[in-house]
């Protein structure tokens, strides 16, 4: 189930509470008594119902990472937790923005709408923010003519999860911060260049080779945005059926 079928369902249950509480205040139920116990579970629900969906709409959101086109920052089964306020305030369902707060910089790792199918969430990392110009040339990443340093790393505590021969990870630096990437050497270099729209933003995943995103399939409208990933609050691997103890509370970087 995705965030926007689940906010759906949270927002029709309330109003379906709000509903039997009035046909309560109007003494129908008196005489039904399966009507009754419908009122009396709204009543006790309500509350409940409408703390999670301003904790989800307001303030964090979480999501399960399926997927290692985030890898080496996120594995998978991570569970994450999303900053709902860090781009502004949205109203539940509509997505309207109601107050801005802030916009996304580089290097943030970002939850959004895929624009492909409004219904899918993805996760990646801004590269671009609108006016950049963007370069990926021989696996080297420039923005605004500017390349970033790469330092090639031999040590990662999780190396075991993704470790080939074909493989190397690296510490990518924008000037403002670093964060590691990795990339596939047995992988084609897919060199482009790209310039960002206003309002949109340009995004990669940190497994450069094995990653669906702004590259092949364009940008990510502001209005797409779903919030800033800040912590990972547990993993489990359901494939593998392990639990890594040490990820729980790691931030994101």
């Amino acid at each position: 189930m995705n965030s926007i079928d689940l906010e759906f369902i949270l927002v029709l249950l309330i109003i379906i509470s709000f509903i039997l509480i009035l046909i309560n205040k109007n003494k129908i139920s008196k005489r039904n008594k399966v009507l009754s116990w419908f009122i009396y579970q709204a009543k006790s629900f309500l509350p409940i119902l409408l703390i999670v969906l301003f904790l989800r709409s307001f303030i964090a959101e979480p999501f399960r990472i399926p997927s290692g086109s985030m890898l080496p920052t996120l594995l998978i089964g991570d569970y994450i937790l999303v900053n709902k306020y860090e781009y502004g305030i949205r109203l539940p369902l509509t997505k309207t923005k109601v107050f801005e707060i802030s916009t996304p910089s580089r290097g943030d790792v970002v939850v959004f709408r895929y624009p492909g199918n409004e219904k899918i969430n993805f996760i990646k990392r801004v590269i671009g923010i609108p006016g950049d110009k963007i370069k990926y040339i021989n696996k080297k990443l420039y923005v605004n003519n500017i390349e970033y340093k790469k330092d090639k790393q031999t040590v990662h505590t999780f190396m075991s999860e993704f470790t080939r021969p074909e493989l190397d990870i690296y510490s990518e630096n924008n000037s403002d911060r670093s964060y590691i990437t990795l990339n596939d050497n047995m992988a084609p270099p897919n060199d482009d260049e790209f310039i960002v729209p206003k309002n949109k933003y340009f995004v990669m995943g940190d497994n450069r080779d094995h990653s669906s995103d702004s590259r092949y399939w364009g940008f990510v409208p502001e209005k797409n945005l779903v919030g800033k990933a800040f912590l990972i609050w547990m993993n489990f691997n359901s494939k593998k059926f392990n639990m890594k103890f040490n990820r729980i509370g790691s931030s994101i970087k």
